[in-house]
């Protein structure tokens, strides 16, 4: 029986779910009457506003600029009219400001032409990256062109793209490789050539065979220099940290990134908007969404507008509810739960899921009973009881000093707790209070 590579550490084997979606080629939504496309769709400071109210705007025209080193663009995906400039809240929980774009229905869609790119310097298509506010797709929103810019005195041995999508029912970046494979691997190929790596390598979970085919096919008829690795089905696979161990056998000190071992990661669904961005000088105005979960009546992989509402999301699914006790933003065990059916969608929305199961969601928390499971599962070798414990007594300091930091909040700890005791709630609040 064939081994495939993954991390050793830790790690859990949820019920994926991914077969709600999974055979579900991509639709567009219509265009709806009106977006609300907030200023705050990445991580770092929130871009700041470059239009008033009252103001028309083009396809793709810049509305916000990025305020900081790390921030990023906004561009407006219709053409419209600003209705009102006010405070949203996302899914989650960052409050900021947003444009409510009445949609002009007259405008015809745009065609983006490709345009040469094989002439660009590194510098001019980080430049370009920059400008069109690619962030990662995948629910970090990093911006793309800092990652891109690699330190003075450090090299990418190794560009490691990230196709696991190991969240159970998102199943957005299978159906990229599957639908757009060449655009997916330009994608690859234009930052290879902004960052000239030794090796490149995408990376792929063991339960999408038929992505794995059809990348390895496309690699070979192009000549490009990309190894499709396989790897073994297992959350949390698709962090960067465990990408790197199941990859290229490397791993990431504690308080340090990814160049610094000589690689760098992208999302599948970065690489796709990196080569709109380069090729067809296009700005990160829409993306593909799984709208998904046992609640929702026709599972599908929407590719729509950043800033289209849920509400129209579901609306498109036919689903017969009025109102939702829970939805998520992203996938169920890092995603983000909310119950306003009026937020938008943003730059990283990788999933609305609608789940049925909220006898589950809504079970006692009792007391632990030092069962071990927790520390047994979690990749980053921590012991989350004990993390929880300090942090629920305010001891903070106590609580870094165990390296709390590390933690990636992927939820395998609490999935796995037969207590229901919130643990990435805790490690949460204290990260928050234990930087202060």
């Amino acid at each position: 029986m064939q081994r495939f590579p993954t991390f050793r550490k830790g790690g859990v084997h949820p019920d994926d779910k991914k077969s709600l979606s999974s055979p579900c080629a991509i639709e567009r939504l219509p265009v709806p009457s009106e977006l609300i496309v907030p200023l705050s769709q990445h991580l770092g400071a929130p871009a700041s506003a470059l239009k008033q109210k009252g103001e028309t705007l083009d396809i793709g025209e810049k509305i916000g600029k990025a305020s900081g080193f790390i921030s990023a663009d906004v561009h407006s995906p219709v053409a419209g009219l600003i209705k009102d400039i006010r405070k949203v809240t996302l899914a989650n929980s960052v409050v900021c400001d947003a444009f409510v774009i009445a949609v002009d229905a007259k405008q015809p869609v745009k065609v983006w032409e490709e345009q040469p790119y094989a002439h660009l310097s590194g510098a001019q298509i980080i430049s370009i990256v920059q400008d069109m506010g690619v962030v990662g797709t995948g629910g970090a929103t990093f911006p793309t062109h800092v990652k891109l810019m690699v330190p003075k005195g450090k090299s990418v041995d190794a560009l490691v793209v990230n196709g696991v999508e190991c969240e159970p029912y998102l199943t957005a970046d299978h159906r990229l490789m599957l639908e757009e494979t060449d655009k997916v691997l330009q994608g690859v190929m234009i930052v290879a050539q902004a960052v000239s790596p030794k090796r490149i390598i995408i990376g792929v979970e063991n339960n999408k065979p038929d992505a794995i085919e059809v990348l390895r096919n496309a690699v070979s008829q192009k000549g490009y220099p990309i190894d499709v690795v396989p790897l073994k089905v297992k959350y949390p696979q698709g962090d960067e940290k465990q990408l790197l161990k199941a990859t290229i056998g490397r791993e990431i000190p504690s308080g340090k990134l990814p160049i610094d071992v000589g690689a760098l990661v992208l999302n599948v669904g970065t690489s796709f908007a990196v080569y709109e961005a380069v090729a067809l000088r296009k700005p990160l105005i829409d993306r593909v969404v799984t709208v998904s979960g046992e609640a929702i009546a026709s599972p599908k992989n929407i590719r729509t507008y950043v800033g289209t509402k849920v509400v129209d999301l579901l609306a498109y699914c036919g689903n017969p509810k009025e109102r939702y006790e829970k939805m998520i933003s992203g996938g169920p065990m890092m995603g983000f739960a909310f119950f306003d059916d009026q937020t938008p969608i943003t730059k990283g929305s990788s999933g609305i899921l609608v789940l049925d199961n909220q006898k589950e969601l809504d079970a006692p928390t009792t007391a632990c009973i030092s069962c071990g499971r927790c520390v047994a599962v979690c990749p980053m070798g921590l012991q989350p009881t004990k993390l929880y414990k300090l942090i629920e007594h305010r001891r903070y300091e106590d609580a870094m000093k165990m390296n709390l930091m590390d933690c990636k909040e992927c939820g395998c700890c609490a999935y796995t707790c037969p207590a229901h005791i919130p643990l990435v709630h805790g490690m949460k609040l204290g990260k928050k209070l234990g930087r202060k």
